[in-house]
């Protein structure tokens, strides 16, 4: 297959999965921020979202304070955001254009027809009065997206190379939620809470110490998270029980059954290098490799010991390399 076709397949389904991604964040905290909660509270949370997309000095450059109206503007419809969902679904179309031959009628459909609705959606007052329906309609046009792929493309180079850029881009954006939530307002309760289970008893677990310390009056807060990446029903399900901050970091980060967690991203991410291997390929395919084995052959209480945000940033470094590789060995010159 040509690099340049590659890419832009690569590029379409990293887009596209970028706009859902961006799209739950948002509807998360429009629902959060139905809860009582102060001030200085909802300020925090929304600049979490901006913080998740590195999108606060962006942000800040154009607006003077952070309020819900603005963030969402901003994240949803602004054509000066390049990652803006506008913005990522107006590239996703343009990738997929580029290379219309390599798809389906009904893959080249979806994104072209997506693209056309979400200009009519924004012409209206319809974000601003109901914009949680319109974030379930990015996340339903992105469903529909994955599933016209695996339903109607034949699996060949194309078909891996829109699966590989669709669970990268999963695994990075998981990573960064996971690490600004655990990272930001919560981590002083979860630090203190792991000192005095400590104190307690130095033979108890992190998960044991984690279910002693935090409150039940968190629970909305991380039943958000676990909705953002469609996680609560199936913490429900494993768990069954109280939702715990190790808890939720096990499922999103180690659990191989769970859609979106980085295990199950790598493996998706391995699996299809295999499929497009070339000739220069092998040392990408080795650090893909080293990368989903750290995560299959860890455990929770090796990465708090070692630091949550300090192994998710670790993540995040190798991540970008993988990204880097990738495009080296198969693609045109890095996309940004």
């Amino acid at each position: 297959m040509l690099s340049r076709t590659a890419d832009h397949l690569f590029w379409m389904a990293r887009y596209t999965e970028r706009a859902e991604n961006t799209a739950r964040m948002l509807d998360v905290h429009v629902q959060t921020g139905l809860l009582p909660q102060s001030v200085e509270d909802v300020e925090k949370g929304w600049r979490a979202v901006l913080g998740i997309s590195e999108l606060t000095h962006a942000y800040d450059k154009k607006y003077s304070v952070v309020t819900q109206k603005d963030v969402i503007d901003f994240m949803v419809r602004d054509p000066s955001n390049s990652s803006s969902i506008a913005s990522c679904l107006k590239q996703a179309r343009e990738n997929a254009r580029a290379v219309r031959g390599a798809l389906t009628t009904e893959a080249w459909e979806i994104q072209n027809a997506t693209w056309i609705k979400m200009q009519g959606y924004l012409q209206t007052d319809a974000l601003e009065q109901n914009p949680s329906e319109f974030f379930e309609w990015v996340k339903h046009r992105s469903h529909l997206s994955r599933g016209v792929t695996i339903g109607t493309m034949l699996k060949d180079e194309a078909f891996h190379f829109i699966r590989l850029g669709t669970f990268l881009e999963r695994a990075d954006n998981t990573a960064r939620i996971i690490d600004v939530k655990f990272h930001g307002a919560k981590e002083g309760a979860y630090k203190k809470g792991s000192q005095n289970g400590q104190q307690q008893s130095q033979s108890q677990s992190h998960k044991e110490q984690d279910d002693i310390a935090n409150p039940q009056i968190d629970f909305y807060y991380w039943a958000a998270i676990l909705r953002s990446v469609s996680g609560f029903e199936i913490y429900r399900k494993v768990y069954r029980d109280v939702i715990t901050p190790a808890r939720v970091a096990d499922l999103l980060i180690l659990r191989p059954d769970m859609p979106r967690s980085l295990l199950s991203c790598m493996e998706q991410v391995v699996g299809n290098l295999k499929h497009v291997h070339n000739d220069t390929s092998s040392d990408t395919e080795r650090f893909a490799g080293k990368l989903h084995a750290d995560l299959k052959f860890s455990n929770l209480d090796e990465i708090l010991d070692a630091g949550l945000h300090d192994y998710l940033t670790r993540f995040f470094e190798r991540i970008f390399e993988l990204g880097n590789r990738i495009s080296r060995d198969f693609l045109v010159p890095l996309n940004t």
